[in-house]
């Protein structure tokens, strides 16, 4: 492929250099930019307009002069190699190795932006993955090809979910098919240190490809971290026949590297300051997770994203909830009580568990015990607000019960062990369990046959179930 060569700069702004009277430059060509000292860079194009090019340089503008500096056209988009090696490896930002090995063989290098899926080729998801934690996978199940974000805030522990999730995740009885792709945009130091640290530890590593781009790395890598993993997703997922957990956290950085190169291409500001088309862009990420109808694999993805303020209106997850099926919503107030993962089950949502639960999937009791658990878990909760003001001598036996119930629900049923892998079955037998704290009246959301074969039927089962399932 021809590539021309300019030596034309009119300006170096922070990372950004304008190139002028550049002919035929597209948005988002790779570059290479050759500093006075013989130094090559690479680059990539933000803006183009009338012969002139506005190129963001990832490892920086030091040491760049606007006389002798040459940026050569390379006429392609950023490419990345794909293949089985890339399997317990660790990349930056760029996609180049950072563990001390040799970059990988790849079998062959594609376009890291994808090409759009034919919704005609989707396949409806409707299987069932089991994440380890309870009140995702009893309460808000995670299914294949689904995207089910987490959002979070500011000092509560989405990093440790992620990584447990990245560990635990699995097909039950397909562990072999199972793969994890982890992306961390917009990482301190001491958070990719954390996730790396964490993965090799555990040996979770052999079945994952980890991205990690810091805080201090320039934005227009952030911009590149998910779409890299997304690449080596799609290759594992439908040319491996692999089953594939996409984890990109946090997206909120990632839409602020978005927001900084909008600025820099003078373009005018929507919501909050962010561009207008940050909808678009969260989507290209998050529709590149589904099935594809003769392909065995699946990517399914789990975005996690802060809150800035706690605010659930604020632009990232408010589009994120549009475009996404459901989400994990954090707590507060269950991590200030000690809970962990402070999953609050009752603004969280998974629009896809009804399709992924169920006899041959999961359990024919699964649907039913989690509504009957989610309707006696509201219950106890409002009750709680009601105590606060009328005191708890005020309340009926009933209601001193449904207390208890929430009480012991998020203590025994949220709350587990950092390195606590709870299968299905002790998730379920748990949820059984806690049901016995109220008056067999009350179940009004499970078949009495259900109640008979789980509830009374199986009741030693139960507690031995629960017991081994602890600690």
């Amino acid at each position: 492929m021809k590539t021309l060569e300019y030596s034309s700069i009119s300006s170096i702004s922070g990372p950004l250099l304008v190139v002028e009277g550049v002919k035929d430059a597209a948005y988002g060509e790779v570059v290479e930019v050759t500093g006075p000292d013989g130094k090559r860079r690479r680059g990539q194009v933000l803006d183009t307009h009338e012969g002139r090019a506005v190129v963001q340089v990832y490892e920086g503008t030091t040491g760049l002069d606007t006389r002798g500096t040459r940026v050569r056209f390379t006429g392609e988009t950023v490419k990345f190699g794909v293949g089985l090696e890339l399997l317990g490896r660790i990349f930056d930002g760029k996609g180049e190795p950072v563990d001390g090995s040799p970059p990988p063989i790849p079998e062959e290098k594609r376009d890291v932006y994808g090409s759009p899926l034919n919704p005609a080729s989707r396949e409806y998801p409707s299987e069932f993955i089991q994440t380890g934690i309870s009140a995702i996978d009893g309460m808000n199940t995670l299914v294949r090809g689904q995207k089910l974000p987490i959002f979070s805030a500011s000092g509560l522990p989405h990093n440790q979910l992620a990584a447990q999730i990245a560990r635990q995740a699995k097909i039950p009885g397909k562990e072999e098919e199972f793969a994890v792709v982890f992306a961390g945009m917009g990482l301190t130091h001491a958070e990719a240190t954390f996730f790396r640290s964490e993965f090799e530890r555990t040996g979770a590593l052999e079945r994952t490809i980890m991205f990690l781009n810091l805080a201090s790395d320039p934005a227009i890598e952030r911009i590149l971290t998910p779409r890299l993993a997304l690449t080596s997703a799609e290759y594992l997922a439908f040319d491996q026949n692999m089953h594939v957990l996409v984890i990109l956290t946090d997206m909120t950085n990632y839409a602020e590297a978005l927001r900084e190169i909008s600025a820099a291409r003078s373009e005018v500001p929507g919501r909050r300051g962010y561009p207008g088309y940050l909808y678009t862009d969260l989507a290209t990420i998050y529709e590149r997770a589904g099935r594809v109808r003769g392909k065995k694999g699946s990517i399914t993805q789990m975005p996690i994203l802060t809150m800035p303020g706690d605010d659930i209106t604020h632009p990232v997850p408010d589009l994120s909830g549009y475009i996404t099926e459901g989400q994990i919503l954090l707590d507060r107030e269950l991590h200030h009580k000690g809970i962990y993962p402070p999953i609050n089950v009752l603004p969280s949502l998974s629009r896809l568990m009804k399709d992924g639960v169920g006899p041959g999937k999961t359990r024919e009791d699964h649907m039913e015990l989690s509504n009957q658990l989610y309707a006696a878990y509201a219950e106890g909760r409002d009750l709680r607000a009601l105590v606060a003001v009328v005191g708890q001598e005020a309340l009926t036996e009933r209601d001193r019960r449904y207390l208890e119930f929430a009480e012991r629900f998020e203590r025994e049923f949220v709350n587990q062990g950092l390195y606590e892998n709870r299968e299905l079955e002790q998730t379920l037998a748990l949820g059984w369990k806690l049901l016995r704290l109220l008056p067999e009246s009350e179940l009004k959301r499970v078949r009495p046959e259900l109640i008979r074969k789980y509830l009374k039927g199986e009741t030693a089962q139960n507690s031995t179930s629960s017991s081994s399932g602890s600690g």
